[in-house]
């Protein structure tokens, strides 16, 4: 992983590491809050020599700063603890209770500067006024009993003096908790954790991210199809916005498709995809309309019979199909359904109930070889590969197999059983398409980024009738109500009723054809 895939792991999982923030301070806050508060108060002491003259002067200095050191210790002494306890009782009773010698041990610390013969007196205590009366009371009663009982000479005179030049001052805050550490403290480790575990569900996310997932496994991608929330109410591309980045995608897919085998081009294509929801169905309708955009004549096959969608996405009907012609009800010309210029297609028909078997018959595969005679291109969309064997099964009448595969939803596992599943019937598919690929998503959302961008025909200030610009799911149409683009304009979507007149009538790639044209 490079400095790039962790800027997109952040952008994808910001929301997440937001919420661990958020209860990180939220953890500092109630850790302040459930605190008790201390306050801490602090008095001072000198200790010195006295001297006669310059010379016992600095020779007193240097001693003293050799014995202060020693003499901190005495702000623990029992006798000093007691005398400091009934001193401040006598001077507020009410603040100090029952307080004992050995709850002020516990709260008393001293410290003496290096080089210094100061002596620096701390008591902390849940009460502010209570730990200032007590400070002072022990630097008082440590100023008394060091001289007179810890360092006398020989003649039991004391050979140090005491004096307290700052006496403890009632503390306004207190120093637990400590809200500033406590909050940071939390946005801290928070923010990591957030951040580790973005990381880690990265490292552990094993599902397809990009091109070079499949490089491993000897596939190219064919095509990268952005996520367009429009799709489901506007499955075709080209009807939603034919200048989309997702309309793009396809027109692309379908010229790579002719770089597939330059010497014997595929004619007969079927889409398939490891699961279901992965966007194979989207895929075919798409991959043909393309075709058909660019003047070829297409025929899109439904032989998903146990799933079927095509009829309810372009607004057909579904009763008569595929299955129809199969067991001899109906000939392949009376239920074939226009759906624009130069695109037919033969929906599922009736569910069977043996699917698979309906499909490996010599008559179905003889339907699609008849249907592939009278067009450039036959679009089959299979069901996935790994809950059935239909996919499969109608692989081998194709002459290529497209693979589709959902970007951050489809694993490697998956790709890598269904790519294995079509390598058992001797059809190993000539290409993937990643689709739903978004933003944080997709791992290469850097160098396809212009996958995201719909460029445009600049159409501004030309002031002429009918150039105006495509936005949302309206379609540019030119003065006489015709669309642009080779599709029909006026579709009520009530769906084209069957009708015997073949959707191929005149010469390919003609603009105008009889039959009912549905506006894609």
């Amino acid at each position: 992983m490079d400095l790039r895939d962790y800027v997109r792991i952040l952008r994808k999982s910001w929301a997440s590491i937001l919420a661990f923030v958020v209860v990180g301070i939220g953890a500092g806050v109630g850790l302040t809050l459930a605190t008790t508060k201390v306050y801490e108060a602090s008095a001072q002491l000198y200790v010195y020599v006295p001297a006669s003259s310059i010379d016992t002067l600095g020779s007193g200095a240097t001693y003293a700063q050799t014995q202060v050191q020693s003499l901190t210790t005495y702000a623990t002494n029992d006798k000093v603890l007691d005398g400091a306890i009934k001193a401040a009782q006598q001077a507020s009773p009410n603040d100090l209770g029952d307080y004992s010698s050995s709850q002020l041990k516990v709260n008393v610390s001293a410290d003496a500067p290096l080089n210094k013969t100061l002596i620096n007196l701390h008591v902390t205590d849940t009460n502010a006024t209570r730990a200032a009366l007590l400070a002072n009371t022990l630097a008082q009663k440590m100023s008394k009993y060091l001289p007179s009982t810890v360092l006398k000479d020989a003649q039991g005179r004391s050979v140090i003096t005491v004096n307290i030049p700052h006496f403890a001052t009632v503390p306004s805050s207190p120093v637990t908790p400590n809200k500033v550490l406590n909050i940071g403290l939390g946005l801290v480790v928070g923010l990591l954790i957030g951040v580790g575990v973005a990381v880690l569900r990265e490292v552990l996310d094993n599902t397809i991210k990009g091109p070079s997932d499949f490089e491993e496994m000897g596939l190219a991608v064919l095509g990268l199809v952005p996520f367009d929330k429009r799709t489901p109410r506007s499955p075709i591309a080209f009807r939603s916005d034919p200048h989309s980045g997702r309309s793009e995608a396809y027109r692309q897919m379908r010229t790579n498709l002719q770089f597939v085998d330059v010497d014997n081009p595929p004619r007969i294509i079927a889409v398939t995809s490891a699961i279901p929801g992965e966007g194979k169905t989207t895929t075919a309708i798409n991959l043909a309309a393309a075709l058909a955009e660019a003047g070829a004549r297409v025929c899109l096959v439904e032989a998903d019979l146990r799933r079927p969608s095509i009829a309810k996405a372009l607004g057909l009907v579904g009763d008569v199909g595929f299955t129809t012609v199969v067991i001899g009800k109906a000939p392949v010309e009376t239920v074939l359904q226009n759906a624009g210029r130069n695109l037919a297609v033969l929906t599922s028909g009736p569910i069977p109930p043996n699917p698979s078997e309906l499909l490996i018959s010599q008559h179905a595969r003889q339907v699609i070889a008849d249907l592939s005679r009278n067009v450039d291109f036959t679009i089959i969309d299979t069901p996935p590969l790994l809950p059935v064997t239909d996919g499969a099964e109608m692989a081998t009448v194709a002459d290529a197999t497209l693979l589709v595969h959902r970007a951050s939803k489809t694993t490697r596992d998956q790709a890598a059983r269904s790519i294995k599943a079509l390598d058992k019937v001797g059809r190993r598919p000539v290409g993937v398409i990643l689709n739903m690929i978004t933003r944080t998503a997709g791992r290469y959302d850097y160098e396809y980024s212009y996958y995201y961008t719909a460029y445009r025909p600049d159409r501004s200030g030309d002031g002429k009738r009918g150039a105006h610009h495509v936005d949302g799911d309206s379609s540019p149409t030119s003065s006489n109500g015709t669309a642009v683009n080779g599709y029909a304009a006026g579709h009520n979507g009530d769906g084209p009723e069957p009708s015997k007149a073949s959707p191929f009538d005149g010469a390919a790639g003609s603009p105008h054809r009889s039959g009912r044209d549905l506006e894609l």
